[in-house]
């Protein structure tokens, strides 16, 4: 029940997308100073471990694992992930998907909306989440309030 729960929390609120939609950009306005300390804090986690990520311009970090070879998820999309959770701060498990699950992708929280577009269909990526781009000042089940997270992700295809 407590994965289920934390599972519907990976979707946010949404809105029907329309074609011309489609090549929006996911929604970027966030609390600057939390987004500042965010990616301090995960900077400080990479460096630590001494892991190589890329930083997209909205701050996300990431790594991408293996770029797949199949097509690019569009942002209106759907798509079939299995994937990993981990919180950045100590490294817990929280929670991964029990078999390749279908999102759309616009219904995902902004991190995914960032960062599944980075790979293509066969695709693995690690996302350097800032807690601005999850789920921010709100605690869910086994996450606390601005925890920036750490998503393994493997893209199976995109529709």
């Amino acid at each position: 029940m407590r994965k289920l729960l934390l599972l519907s929390f990976l979707f946010i609120i949404t809105t029907s997308c329309d074609r011309d939609e489609c090549d929006v950009e996911p929604n970027l306005s966030v609390d600057e100073n939390q987004l500042a300390t965010d990616i301090a804090k995960i900077d400080a986690y990479l460096a630590e471990n001494n892991i190589e990520a890329q930083q997209h311009p909205s701050g996300l970090r990431f790594s991408i694992i293996e770029k797949g070879d199949g097509d690019t998820p569009s942002l209106c999309g759907g798509v079939v992930v299995d994937y990993k959770l981990y919180l950045i701060s100590d490294g817990t498990l929280v929670q991964e998907s029990p078999r390749p699950l279908n999102f759309d992708l616009r219904s995902l929280i902004t991190g995914w909306q960032i960062g599944i577009p980075l790979i293509d269909e066969g695709g693995t990526i690690h996302l350097y989440t800032p807690s601005v781009y999850a789920y921010g000042d709100q605690s869910v089940p086994d996450i606390p309030a601005n925890s920036n997270l750490l998503f393994e992700i493997q893209l199976y295809v995109t529709n």
